[in-house]
């Protein structure tokens, strides 16, 4: 072989040798490195979970335990727990997924704040088993926080909401609910504010109306936004009042309510200090605590806030059958006939429109005056009839159900606009004729 050929060759040799060698060193450093993966730290399904113990690394210890299916807190005392706040926490435990992972055998965790965690979250199991995950510094850009699971060597990076998901006090974890009613079991509700108490109860359709001070009509949608607010009456403790007691006992009432369900009745008092700030005590929970104000203006309300002001209940069931001053329309499959005439659909619509909109001013004593319009709705196949009569004296009109005593004032534009409806149902338009070919 010629020297410049071996030359060659051994130039060759090498740089493929050095390849190779680079190879090699870059598998063994891949081989090294922590992962990149993105592994499962916990994942505890929820039906497995019976404990959670949280400890701050401040010394506060907060413990939830669930027995027959409910939550209760044992730790630092024996109170109910804030179901939602218990599901969120088993929520959280069902995934705890790292972001990274920083080190596949940590022998200082004293630089990731894990040998004294600022949480340590243990989990008793079904089984009896425990799961442990600690939670340590956050990351130098505070991007997520050091974790991992006792007894596993890796350190692992997390996203920061897991910390905050976990990072709760007992004030997170109490129930502080000063009604603690079920909902879809309510049967009764009382409310005493603004003039006479006011009782609500379910009628045949399931239904709310007004028993007392005398059987009325409710109105569904505010009878509901008052039960939202008394489920509302929680305990404010971002802003505690140290002498919430004594502000309590010198401060004016402004509601007293009761609800009654399943499991019993329960009353709240409301009341409203010299600086518009309310209180309230319950008789499920112990102690007087300051509440929300949307709630306390919510319950500051009076019978009228909750009579239904609609003269008509057929809502948005369009009725199959109407009877106006003295016209009967009936409904068949989508048309509307009148005398064995096929009516316009759309001049009946705007006609049933008005009907529906009819709606109270206000609830007067006593109407009077001359009738000047009749109308009879049947709807809800037939299982509803509903006649009003509306009535005139000077410029004032009023409406009344028939067999009811509630007396309804009605706008005056309204009646006309609605006379006006009546007047303008018209028969369907003949059909155009075919065009000759």
């Amino acid at each position: 072989m010629k020297p410049k050929g071996l030359l060659i060759a051994v130039v060759l040799l090498a740089v493929l040798g050095g390849v190779v060698w680079w190879s090699n060193k870059k598998q063994a450093a891949a081989a090294k490195a922590p992962s990149d993966t993105s592994p499962k730290i916990v994942a505890i399904p929820d039906d497995q979970v019976v404990a959670i113990q949280i400890q701050h690394a401040g010394g506060e210890t907060d413990t939830l335990k669930r027995e027959n299916g409910k939550w209760q807190m044992t730790e630092p005392k024996p109170l109910p727990a804030d179901s939602d706040a218990a599901s969120s926490l088993t929520s959280a435990l069902s995934s705890v997924t790292a972001d990274k992972t920083i080190e596949d055998k940590a022998s200082d965790l004293s630089a990731y704040g894990l040998n004294n965690p600022q949480l340590r979250v243990l989990v008793t199991k079904k089984d009896g088993k425990t799961d442990e995950l600690l939670l340590g510094d956050d990351t130098p850009t505070n991007s997520g926080t050091y974790a991992k699971k006792a007894g596993d060597p890796h350190v692992y990076t997390v996203a920061s909401f897991v910390k905050s998901s976990f990072n709760k006090t007992a004030g997170d974890l109490r129930d502080k609910r000063l009604l603690a009613f079920d909902q879809d079991k309510l049967t009764r509700v009382e409310l005493q504010a603004k003039g006479p108490a006011v009782e609500f109860g379910k009628n045949g359709q399931n239904e709310w109306s007004i028993l007392k001070p005398r059987p009325l009509r409710a109105d569904g949608a505010a009878v509901d936004s008052l039960i939202g607010k008394l489920k509302d009456a929680k305990m404010d403790l971002a802003t505690p009042v140290p002498d919430a007691a004594a502000k309590f006992a010198g401060a004016t009432k402004i509601a007293g309510a009761s609800v009654t369900d399943s499991s019993g009745t329960q009353t709240l008092e409301v009341r409203q200090d010299k600086d518009h700030t309310y209180f309230a005590k319950g008789s499920a929970v112990d102690g007087v605590y300051k509440i929300a104000s949307d709630v306390g203006d919510g319950l500051n309300k009076s019978l009228d806030d909750f009579r239904n002001k609609k003269v008509f209940d057929f809502g948005f069931s369009d009725p199959n059958k109407l009877e106006v001053k003295g016209t009967v329309y009936t409904k068949s499959g989508d048309k509307w006939t009148s005398g064995g005439k096929t009516m316009d659909n759309s001049s009946v619509q705007n006609l049933i429109d008005k009907l529906r909109d009819l709606t109270a001013t206000k609830f007067p004593e006593k109407g009077g005056g001359q009738p000047v319009f009749q109308a009879t709705v049947t709807s809800n196949d037939g299982k509803r009839v509903e006649k009003v009569t509306i009535d005139k004296s000077l410029d004032q009109y009023f409406a009344q159900r028939e067999g009811e005593p509630s007396i309804y004032e009605l706008d005056g534009k309204a009646v006309d606009d609605l006379q006006k409806a009546a007047s303008d149902v018209k028969e369907q338009a003949p059909a155009p004729a075919a065009k000759k070919k």
